[in-house]
């Protein structure tokens, strides 16, 4: 009996221990990033009965079943589907904000207003050198403002494509680094305590994946992870312990992004990548309407300068060259070749200074027709009509994720409070599992010492 006895308190003093040395982990992890909290599965030692013993009964003591991570795969799975739309909406917005930013800033819309009320100045005044020098001035100031605005959407578009490089780059460092994981788990002991580190591992850079693009898992049953992108059904990332490279290739034409996973064509569909990708899509579509509205502005203006004559009665010549953005420009600065008045019908000539204002009319006409102010006005109002719906949809997915982050953490967080009730409760365990062995020598020395 008396050596059942030390049997059963040396089990309560080991496992006691081993709870403990789980309990420290826990506590000095606490603030470890993707650290998931252990707690250990005590199971009773059962022992068969045996000659002149009865069968039914066990008296063996306890032991460890095994250590478990407190982590639900559905949890670990919707953070890691919510913080993947969170990260594209956000990058996304991002991106808009800086098209926005550069659109608005440049000061198009203004630059062009101030045009037509320079020509419409004119029209009190056609011989006017003032008035003339005004309109070529603002006609200056509205090629650089366009300029400026496509200069702009250009480094905006190249911020993004830097930052998508970079992000192709983390995706392929965190597949690979995935796929060594899985070699590892492959290998590990059940329930070791290397076993929990790696499947920490393997959790951590899901997450931290997730943050670039959509993942989808699938787990074996030695835990090692298969993980595909792009939706369904998607490209395999990483399967075992091989990592597909992810490519990006930006295209010459519009600066939009395409992607392959080992040379097959996959589109992300959530992470900042997938966002990026999105905001260089709208930044074509603004950077084309700019366009469209240089090209206007440029071919309107120099269509009536052919159909007349300037202040020197000589046939009008182009005021401005270039057909986008950014390469509009002034084609001369001498503001008496403003051709405001008509051609006359040969055989007659359009006389020096002529006062007739015709073919001035005609243009603001034209002009007015075209609308490149009130385009360039909707052309802002699009970007920043998507940038405040995106905030909005960001905010949501923002809140969303953080929700679903909380419901993780109040399952695999670590905390203090319960760690030190579980050092109290271990370690009065342990001390009363060295008393029974205490009592068990006891016991044993008293029978020795009968006479």
């Amino acid at each position: 009996m008396a050596s059942d006895l030390l049997g059963i308190g040396k089990s309560g003093a080991i496992a006691a221990r081993i709870a403990l040395d789980v309990t420290a982990q826990n506590i000095t992890n606490a603030s470890t990033d993707g650290y998931v909290r252990r707690s250990v599965q005590l199971a009773e030692a059962s022992a068969s009965g045996g000659y002149g013993r009865v069968g039914d009964v066990s008296l063996s003591g306890v032991r460890l079943d095994k250590v478990v991570r407190n982590a639900d795969m559905f949890r670990q799975s919707e953070v890691r589907r919510t913080g993947a739309d969170a990260a594209r909406a956000d990058a996304e917005v991002t991106g808009l904000q800086n098209i926005e930013d550069a659109l608005e800033q440049s000061g198009a819309y203004d630059a062009v207003v101030k045009f037509e009320g320079s020509l419409q100045q004119l029209a009190s005044d056609p011989t006017d050198t003032a008035l003339r020098a005004s309109v070529v001035e603002s006609a200056r100031t509205m090629t650089r403002t366009m300029n400026i605005a496509a200069q702009s959407l250009d480094q905006a578009g190249q911020g993004l494509q830097f930052e998508a490089t970079d992000g192709v780059n983390q995706v392929n460092t965190l597949a690979a680094e995935l796929g060594r994981v899985n070699l590892r788990l492959a290998r590990a002991a059940d329930a070791s305590s290397d076993q929990t580190t790696l499947l920490d591992q393997r959790d951590s850079l899901l997450e931290k994946l997730s943050q670039y693009t959509d993942v989808t898992t699938t787990f074996a049953a030695d835990d090692t992870v298969t993980v595909t992108m792009g939706g369904s059904p998607g490209q395999t990332l990483v399967a075992g312990g091989t990592a597909s490279p992810l490519a990006m290739t930006i295209s010459p034409t519009d600066g939009t992004l395409s992607f392959t996973v080992g040379g097959n064509a996959v589109t992300p569909v959530g992470g900042s990548l997938a966002g990026k990708s999105q905001a260089l899509v709208k930044l074509d579509e603004i950077r084309t309407g700019l366009d469209a509205i240089a090209k206007s502005v440029a071919d309107t203006v120099n269509g009536a300068q052919a159909n007349g004559v300037d202040l020197a009665g000589v046939d009008g010549t182009p005021m401005f060259n270039g057909t986008t953005a950014a390469t509009i420009g002034l084609a001369f600065s001498d503001g008496s070749k403003i051709a405001t008045a008509p051609k006359a019908t040969p055989p007659a000539v359009t006389p020096p200074n002529s006062r007739d204002q015709t073919n001035l009319a005609a243009l603001q006409t034209a002009l007015q027709s075209a609308d490149p102010a009130g385009k360039t006005d909707s052309l802002i109002f699009n970007i920043s009509s998507a940038v405040q719906g995106r905030t909005v949809t960001r905010d949501a997915l923002e809140s969303i994720a953080n929700t679903a982050k909380i419901t993780l953490s109040a399952q695999a967080g670590v905390s203090l409070d319960n760690e030190a009730a579980n050092l109290v409760r271990y370690q009065q365990a342990f001390q009363a599992s060295g008393r029974i062995m205490q009592v068990a020598q006891d016991t044993f020395n008293s029978i020795l010492s009968l006479k």
